[in-house]
């Protein structure tokens, strides 16, 4: 691994995720209550043994900066020439900002060459899987192949959001679309296409003549997916790598939690008593920055009203949390969230610190950091209620509720 560099694309608006990206770049999102989405890609790399990492941001990076600054920084050793740069925008080739995930490698080819890579490897930092990225790059040294791309099966109807590919007898790509309306599906089925991960290994020679001539093309979006892709395929060796997770399945964990439905599905698998995406493997770990806070806490209330009990069921319940007499069923809670007596949450994403007062009720809702819930509020059961108190409510029916957010002056009370 000591010829590959890994570029990792950070810096895209994430305008599908919002309120959730209002303040914070898409990489940056908590997930899983200790996680953010990022933490998910660089451990792969860790895991994977690539050490030499290019985080490219651009949107509302400060808080992924501070992130990597405080939590993965401290695992790469550069006396070993090992690290993990944030390389912001530099606007050495023009003064735009990047105008396409291809572009985005391209303004940075200066940087990339003085690492003397033989390989390069381009991930994107919004997607939650656990892969070994060292199986994929030796798939492309033994296929001989100037580029590789990641392959995972998925349905007709979702393909309409990816690259779709078309594969001849050894895996060679002969076909790619980008987010086609009428995919073409895998031979012998009419249900599954063959999609981009996004990953993509690449001989960097290769790439960087390439990244110049499209460059170089006035027609062009200046997008991997879009452009670099189906202009290679039919004069060079390039190849679909297809993704196994590490028990071999064909129909591995990968989700593009790029719309806050996709997002909060992605984060209530985990809560599933045996869920498809394993947080819990010693063997392949997901780091992230942890801070030093207590154990979390349930607290009954001692007295003989046995609603007044704190307990959670099939939940993730972080470190620094309080139950305190209330109760929580099939949610996710963040760091020091409080849940004060009586209150009920149910379905739902709780960031750092939120605070759950009395007798509330929460359902299916996620609710982003600092925000206090009144005593007595309702969230998540009546739609006009919850636009009446300038909440945000998702095509599901999911409730989000945005950083500063405050409860308008009379808000409902739960009866």
């Amino acid at each position: 691994m000591q010829d590959t560099l890994v570029v990792i694309l950070a810096g895209g608006r994430g305008q599908r995720l919002e309120p959730l990206t209002i303040e914070r770049a898409k990489p940056a999102v908590p997930f899983g209550g200790a996680y953010r989405i990022i933490d998910f890609t660089l451990s792969n790399c860790l895991n994977s043994g690539l050490r030499r990492v290019m985080l490219l941001t651009q949107f509302k990076s400060l808080s992924l900066d501070r992130h990597i600054d405080l939590g993965w920084r401290r695992f790469f050793c550069s006396d070993l020439h090992e690290y993990i740069d944030i390389v912001p925008p530099q606007q050495r080739v023009h003064s735009l900002w990047y105008k396409g995930t291809a572009d985005a490698v391209y303004q940075n080819i200066y940087a990339i060459e003085k690492e003397y890579p033989k390989r390069i490897v381009i991930l994107a930092g919004d997607h939650i899987y656990k892969m070994d990225y060292r199986a994929m790059i030796e798939y492309h040294k033994d296929m001989n192949a100037v580029a590789t791309v990641g392959a995972l099966r998925v349905t007709k109807e979702s393909a309409r959001q990816f690259g779709v590919m078309q594969v001849d007898e050894e895996s060679r790509v002969v076909g790619f679309e980008e987010k086609p309306d009428d995919p073409q599906t895998i031979p012998g089925t009419s249900r599954h296409c063959l999609a981009s991960m996004g990953i993509y290994v690449f001989d960097f020679k290769f790439l960087c003549d390439n990244l110049i001539a499209d460059a170089n093309r006035e027609d062009s979006l200046h997008d991997f997916g879009r452009d670099i892709m189906p202009s290679i395929i039919r004069e060079h060796r390039v190849f679909a790598f297809p993704f196994r997770d590490r028990s071999g399945c064909a129909d591995a964990y990968w989700r593009d939690v790029g719309t806050v439905d996709a997002y909060y599905a992605a984060n209530m698998d985990l809560v599933a008593v045996q869920p498809e995406l394993n947080l819990y493997d010693d063997d392949w770990p997901i780091r992230t920055y942890e801070r030093v806070l207590p154990p979390p806490k349930f607290v009954f209330s001692g007295s003989d009203d046995s609603a007044r009990r704190g307990h959670a069921l099939d939940s993730i319940v972080c470190s620094g949390c309080i139950v305190s007499g209330g109760e929580v069923v099939g949610s996710i809670l963040g760091p020091c969230v409080r849940i004060n007596s009586y209150a009920y949450v149910e379905g739902s994403i709780l960031f750092d610190n939120v605070r759950i007062g009395r007798r509330a009720r929460v359902r299916n809702a996620i609710i982003d950091k600092g925000v206090q819930i009144s005593e007595g509020m309702r969230v998540g059961y009546d739609r006009e209620e919850d636009r009446r108190n300038r909440l945000t409510v998702t095509p599901d029916g999911i409730v989000v509720i945005p950083l500063h957010w405050q409860a308008s002056e009379s808000p409902s009370k739960a009866s």
